[in-house]
């Protein structure tokens, strides 16, 4: 009797974290919905909320740290239990990338509304993000569903978000050469598209730790990462 207790006390604050991992993954969806927008349309508004509200995704992740540590401490869980529990901060460590690198797109809002816009790039930066949010909703609705089959989908689709990035840069690199004029809003917009195919890699990471979840070994086909492009980039 005494064990079904302990185990019904880890599954209520299991869930409990789990709403703040829920609640974090949505604020990350919205960041990233937003931040696109906001340089699609100059909107220095809606970036300066995309930047302001990164902070509570931080607090959030950092919830989730604090919940998870007592957890362990307090319910001393074993096998699957702390793979869950491991899981769950791997997760919200992924997220909380992912808000910083909307967060860096929203500042560079200001700067491209000071500079002519680049015909044709707001479309890919659109689809770039767009495809990175739904591979982001998917891959925790993957994590609440257990679902690997959905989670190993979402891993190849990183591909997609790779190969949208290469046809950008190419696409940056033709509107350098033909004016000058371009260099500078160009070397913005490949700065932006870059944070977008990281935050691609982040959320294959969340990918990979459901299939870890779910089976206990991390996906066969994960692929090594590298950067085809020789520009240099930001984080933070």
């Amino acid at each position: 009797m005494n064990e079904l207790h302990i185990a019904s006390a880890f599954d209520r604050d299991l869930e409990a974290i789990q709403a703040i991992l829920m609640k974090m993954g949505g604020m990350v969806e919205t960041a990233i919905l937003d931040s696109a927008k906001s340089l699609e349309t100059r909107d220095v508004e809606l970036a300066e909320q995309v930047r302001k509200k990164d902070k509570a995704i931080d607090a959030l992740e950092e919830q989730v740290n604090e919940e998870a540590a007592r957890l362990i401490a307090l319910r001393a869980p074993t096998a699957g239990d702390l793979r869950t529990v491991l899981t769950v901060i791997k997760i919200s460590a992924n997220l909380e990338r992912c808000g910083d690198y909307a967060k860096n797109l929203a500042k560079r809002t200001s700067v491209l509304a000071q500079t002519t816009s680049v015909e044709g790039t707001s479309t890919s930066i659109r689809r770039m993000s767009r495809e990175v949010q739904m591979m982001l909703k998917d891959a925790l609705d993957a994590y609440i569903q257990r679902d690997a089959d959905l989670a190993e989908q979402i891993i190849q689709r990183d591909e997609d978000v790779d190969q949208m990035y290469t046809a950008l840069f190419r696409e940056l690199l033709t509107h350098m050469m033909e004016d000058p004029r371009n260099i500078t809003p160009c070397m913005h917009l490949h700065f932006i598209a870059k944070n977008i195919e990281r935050m691609g890699d982040h959320v294959t990471s969340v990918a990979e730790q459901v299939v870890y979840l779910v089976t206990g070994q991390m996906p066969d086909d994960a692929r090594p990462k590298q950067d085809r492009t020789p520009f240099m980039t930001e984080e933070g």
